[in-house]
């Protein structure tokens, strides 16, 4: 038995003094889409510095979902199918379904709408109905041009006509909301690329596609160990829908979670983040909103410090996004911070000035814009202010990041 022992204490220091294995003798999982110059080559450094090729495992990569993982916007493509099918629920006044919803706002959406006994709005029959849902939620205003929204809110932490779509589902079940989007899912799958629709006025995609790049990068993170999650402006149920099919779990998919009722139905309340309780849709996952959410619920930090930058473990060592709603996150990542370019300007200041070396740019994969001709307004008007204002944009050091041309596209 001491022979035994003696033998067993001897092959576990042999085995301690030898040196590591070169990761370039593993079996590393390879990316194997094509992407723009070699951006492929340094997301997979990334994917081999801290995945299980490199003996380590649990690091985070994160991914904003709509146009970052897919082509076109899997909420509105839910709404739509809402709209063309009766299933909103009629609100008993217009007025309760947003905190900052104006009088007009109210009035247009009574007049076009309606109001009064409960159930599902006749909007496939009701086009005014329709064009005024739509036209708030893409631009905030009724269709006589006027603001929606009123009030006062942290631009940095929700935008109300986003808050609003869950909102709008204020009754039905989370599994009725995740109903629609598998039939929304369905129909936007099949149609085909470039296909558009009409909703009252409005011209409105009608296909959704999976970025083929983004989903071979997920799956090779996972075979290397990471923790992939997802982490959005949309409505939690519709998400996790799309999500599904990537591998990535309701577990791992954070959007917007809407209070339930006893009953267990979606309420016109959210839940809240970094010490800000549940409310009407004052924190939800953006802009600054996603980093608070990450911090929460990813590597539990807990109160106001959420929404304070966390040491190097405590952040995803890969996090993807395609606009100005994801450029804290994404700025976060400690390997790699991967930008899909929709000239969106904040981001793309952050990306192009790419201050720590490790900012990636790539093309949309499907119909990529055409070159922004302006350079970005960085140093006069990138930045989001918490009032709505905007102002210059500000390295960490103090410094103004000088305007940047786009030369990725």
């Amino acid at each position: 038995m001491r022979h035994l022992l003696a033998w067993t204490l001897a092959a576990a220091a042999v085995l301690a003094a030898a040196p590591a294995a070169n990761p370039a003798t593993r079996q590393c999982p390879r990316l194997t889409a094509r992407w723009y110059g070699d951006n492929r080559a340094r997301l997979q450094q990334v994917v081999d510095a801290h995945g299980s090729c490199s003996g380590r495992s649990g690091a985070v990569a994160v991914f904003d979902w709509d146009n970052t993982v897919t082509k076109n916007d899997v909420t509105d493509a839910t709404l739509s199918w809402a709209l063309r099918h009766d299933r909103l629920p009629r609100p008993a006044r217009w007025k309760d379904t947003s905190a900052w919803l104006t009088d007009t706002a109210d009035r247009a959406l009574t007049e076009a709408c309606g109001t009064g006994t409960p159930g599902p709005l006749r909007t496939s029959t009701r086009p005014r109905c329709t064009d005024e849902i739509v036209e708030i939620r893409e631009n905030g205003t009724t269709t006589s041009g006027a603001p929606a929204f009123a009030g006062r809110w942290n631009h940095r932490r929700t935008v109300p006509q986003y808050a609003w779509v869950p909102q709008l589902f204020a009754g039905r079940t989370p599994a009725e909301l995740a109903s629609y989007a598998r039939a929304a899912r369905r129909e936007a799958l099949a149609a085909p690329l470039g296909a558009t629709r009409t909703l009252g006025t409005h011209t409105v995609p009608a296909a959704v596609r999976y970025y083929d790049q983004q989903v071979d990068l997920i799956r090779t993170l996972r075979r290397a160990g990471f923790r992939v999650y997802v982490v959005s402006a949309g409505a939690e149920p519709v998400t996790e829908v799309w999500s599904r099919a990537v591998g990535v779990d309701a577990a791992h998919t954070i959007a917007i979670r809407s209070v339930l009722d006893r009953r267990g139905r979606i309420t016109v309340r959210n839940e809240g983040c970094g010490g800000v309780p549940a409310d009407r849709g004052a924190v939800i996952p953006y802009i600054d909103g996603k980093r608070c959410w990450i911090d929460q619920e990813i590597y539990g930090v807990r109160g106001a410090r959420a929404w304070e930058r966390q040491p190097a473990r405590l952040r995803p060592a890969l996090a993807a996004g395609d606009a100005d709603t994801d450029v804290t996150f994404v700025g976060d990542a400690t390997g790699a911070h991967l930008v899909i370019n929709r000239n969106k300007p904040e981001l793309m200041c952050r990306a192009y000035d790419d201050a720590d070396g490790r900012w990636l740019v790539n093309p949309m994969f499907l119909a990529p814009l055409p070159r922004r001709t302006a350079p970005y307004p960085c140093s006069t008007t990138a930045r989001t202010a918490p009032d709505g204002g905007h102002g210059p944009l500000r390295r960490p050091d103090g410094t103004v990041v000088p305007d940047q041309a786009d030369s990725v596209h």
